[in-house]
Order: C-alpha cells, then sequence, then structure tokens
C-alpha cells in the first residue's frame, strides 16, 4: 500500500444524524422497511446492499441540503411507487441539467466508468429531515 491508495480498500460506513432517534427507527423500518442490525446507545447499525450506515442522535447541524445516502435499485419506478404508498414524500428538483418531473429525473452522463449512459434518480428527506437518494443507470 502507498500513501495514494491508502483509504481505496476501505468499506466506507456512512453516518446520519438523527435529533430523534425513535422517530427515526419507525420512519427506517415502516417506510423503507429496514431493521437496525445492532444497537447502542445514541445509534442505530443499519445494511444494505453488504454496506453498514449508521443513524445517530445528534443535537449538531441541521440536515443537509444534498444527497447524504443513496440507494441503487434495479426498477426505479416500482420502488418509488411503493415508498409512495407508505407515505414517503419525494422532493421536487430542479437542478443543472435535470429536473425531476413526477418525482424522477433522468440525468444524462452519470457513471460512465461504469457503462451506464446516465441514471434515474428521486430524493426524499427522511424523519429527520436527511436528504436521502434512489438511483437506477440507464445503460
Amino acid at each position: 500500500m502507498t500513501n495514494a491508495d491508502v483509504l481505496s480498500r476501505a468499506r466506507v460506513a456512512p453516518r446520519l444524524p438523527a435529533g430523534d432517534l425513535e422517530r427515526a427507527r419507525r420512519f427506517y423500518a415502516e417506510k423503507l422497511g429496514l431493521e437496525p442490525l445492532d444497537e447502542r446507545p445514541g445509534g442505530l447499525l443499519y445494511r444494505c446492499g453488504g454496506i453498514d450506515f449508521v443513524v445517530f442522535r445528534s443535537t449538531g447541524v441541521s440536515p443537509g441540503t444534498f444527497t447524504q445516502m443513496a440507494f441503487e435499485v434495479d426498477d426505479l419506478e416500482s420502488v418509488v411507487a411503493e415508498l409512495r404508498r407508505r407515505g414517503v414524500v419525494f422532493e421536487d428538483v430542479d437542478a443543472p441539467g435535470f429536473r425531476t418531473r413526477d418525482g424522477i429525473a433522468d440525468i444524462e452522463g452519470n457513471y460512465p466508468s461504469r457503462g451506464a449512459r446516465g441514471e434515474r434518480a428521486a430524493w426524499f428527506r427522511d424523519s429527520e429531515g436527511n436528504l436521502m437518494g434512489i438511483g437506477q443507470p440507464v445503460h
């Protein structure tokens, strides 16, 4: 290992703040169908697609205006429809190069290194205001 690649093989483990951990637990269970694998005082550990993430109790900074965590799926429309059925509200996004229509945006040029010509994406906020994304590469 060289100094240049010190983190290239590291596992990424996102951390999401929660003002109310029990409210966050209910949202992740009821809306997203996720249950914590483990918990500690002040934090819930989840796993999706082999990646761990933690929702932790925080009194810190307010939620971000950028995507803080994203899920990659194979069928965006069906996932969005199911989450809507569960009460998840999707964000309207108007950004340079794309805009959501019916909660879904077509983004040209995302992930060319993975053989995709673009991505379809949607965004929602969790119970704590964290901006979450769902994406489907377009090949």
